[in-house]
């Protein structure tokens, strides 16, 4: 009987990745895990602390909005940040590019933590806050992608979308994280965001803490990062001389398809996402008679908490189901139940059926729609790091995967809470239901004009391949 250790789909010995496993899974989390943990510090800050700080004046209503711009910065770098890091993915190597996003990105947060407020520098201040969450956006937009390759380039055979599903964690970690992390320290510090003003020591100086913690993540992710060896994948492109110039150029004229397929099969999983975290946070809390519930933003944080558990729990289980039954047919299901469940949003969260005539919240109903959508949101994250990456060749891959998760982006976290806000107003809330439905009807379109991607070599794919298979 052979002795010889088994090698992996990427013909390197799988006991020489056996001892660098653990940290390639930690180095992919950590960094999407900072990724999502910055965007929910920054989205809490945005809404309750930095228009007291950054943006003061008799409008509060002014106020918000104009904090709100500067959270938007981010998603105007993103696409961005995915060309710069891929083209550095794509030319340099994942490892290193991986280094630069995090560093880019941690070290943009902590400084966030350390800013002077309008009433010490004037208007330097927001001006300083736009540039670093500027900044937050280029190192985001390099993140994900490089985190996803990463795993998928040192994955065992056929094991490849559950190994890609843990960068898909650091979207619940990180909320978990953030969120959590803010609860507590509201409620040591006894602050309500509706209630107490610019004069509580929770304005003074704690909204700082979980900025500046942050380096803590970025410390661990950056020791592990530069412990990893480069990825057998881009060793095999630097040896076959398979690099472009310009992978920008070359992912838009040969895989322009491939770009167009990531989009649009992104796209319902970052509207789902941002209608069961963004919008439906404002839904719960927001005042009767604008429509809202009129639930205590602790009350429901918990409930979101609760059902982040889920989120977790159910992005393993996909990877699963991704690497058994293929990506296109597990995902053509779940997408198809997306639909489902957008069109019973009336049915779940209509004010007359979840709010009692006394005003409380149907805690159980509530409770029961967050835990539905947050299962599904983990079952359609889930294989998104191995479906991405597998559209494209070697030479491309960190660019190509990193434009089509960054331009999806746009269309779905940037648009959404604001058309689902509309379609509140002109209408009911039934109608962001359809909107997800719709959405999802999309991304089922472009699943069925997908290839199935499970049985694809990584290290072998290359430009004419993916022509050849591209429908």
């Amino acid at each position: 009987m052979s002795t010889q250790p088994a090698e992996t789909s990427h013909g390197i010995k799988d006991n020489d990745l056996g001892v660098a496993r653990w940290k390639i899974i930690l180095a992919s989390v950590v960094g999407t895990t900072i990724e999502f943990y910055d965007f929910y510090i920054y989205a809490t800050a945005a809404v309750s602390v930095f228009p007291l700080i950054f943006f003061p004046g008799d409008d509060p209503q002014i106020a918000l909005l104009a904090s709100m711009a500067t959270f938007g910065a981010a998603f105007v770098a993103r696409p961005l940040g995915s060309i710069i890091f891929g083209h550095m993915g794509d030319r340099v190597g994942r490892k290193a590019t991986l280094i630069g996003a995090l560093l880019t990105m941690g070290i943009a947060t902590f400084i966030i933590g350390l800013l002077p407020t309008y009433l010490q520098i004037g208007l330097w201040a927001p001006a300083m806050l736009t540039i670093l969450r500027f900044c937050q956006g280029l190192g985001l937009g390099g993140e994900w992608s490089g985190a996803a390759l990463l795993v998928t380039e040192t994955a065992k055979p056929g094991k490849r979308a559950s190994a890609a599903m843990w960068p898909q964690l650091g979207a619940p970690f990180g909320f978990l994280l953030a969120n959590g992390f803010f609860l507590l320290l509201t409620l040591a510090f006894n602050y309500d965001s509706a209630a107490d003003g610019a004069d509580h020591v929770f304005i003074d100086w704690v909204w700082r803490v979980p900025f500046l913690a942050s380096i803590v993540m970025v410390g661990i992710g950056l020791w592990v990062r530069l412990s990893l060896e480069e990825t057998p994948v881009f060793k095999q492109a630097i040896a076959k001389d398979q690099r472009v110039k310009a992978p920008l150029k070359d992912v838009f004229a040969k895989n322009w398809w491939q770009l167009t397929l990531g989009t649009f099969i992104m796209y319902a999983t970052y509207v789902l996402f941002y209608l069961m975290t963004t919008w439906v946070l404002s839904y719960a809390i927001g005042a009767p008679e604008t429509g809202g519930l009129g639930t205590a933003y602790n009350d429901f944080l918990v409930i979101q908490l609760i059902s982040i558990l889920f989120f977790a729990a159910f992005v393993p289980v996909s990877g699963y189901l991704a690497d058994k039954f293929g990506r296109k047919p597990t995902m053509l299901i779940i997408t198809g139940l997306l639909i489902v469940f957008g069109l019973l949003f009336g049915w779940w969260l209509n004010a007359d059926i979840i709010v009692s005539d006394d005003g409380t919240l149907n805690t159980t109903r509530m409770v029961l729609f967050m835990i539905v959508g947050m299962a599904l949101m983990g079952l359609t994250f889930g294989p998104m790091s191995a479906i991405l990456p597998e559209l494209f060749p070697t030479e491309t891959r960190y660019t190509g995967s990193g434009i089509a998760y960054n331009v999806s982006s746009i269309l779905g976290a940037a648009l959404t809470p604001f058309i689902a806000t509309w379609l509140m107003g002109a209408f009911d809330v039934s109608y962001v239901g359809y909107y997800l439905a719709a959405a999802a009807f999309i991304t089922l379109i472009f699943l069925a004009l997908s290839p199935e991607t499970k049985y694809r070599s990584l290290s072998n794919l290359d430009t004419d391949e993916i022509q050849r298979t591209r429908r």
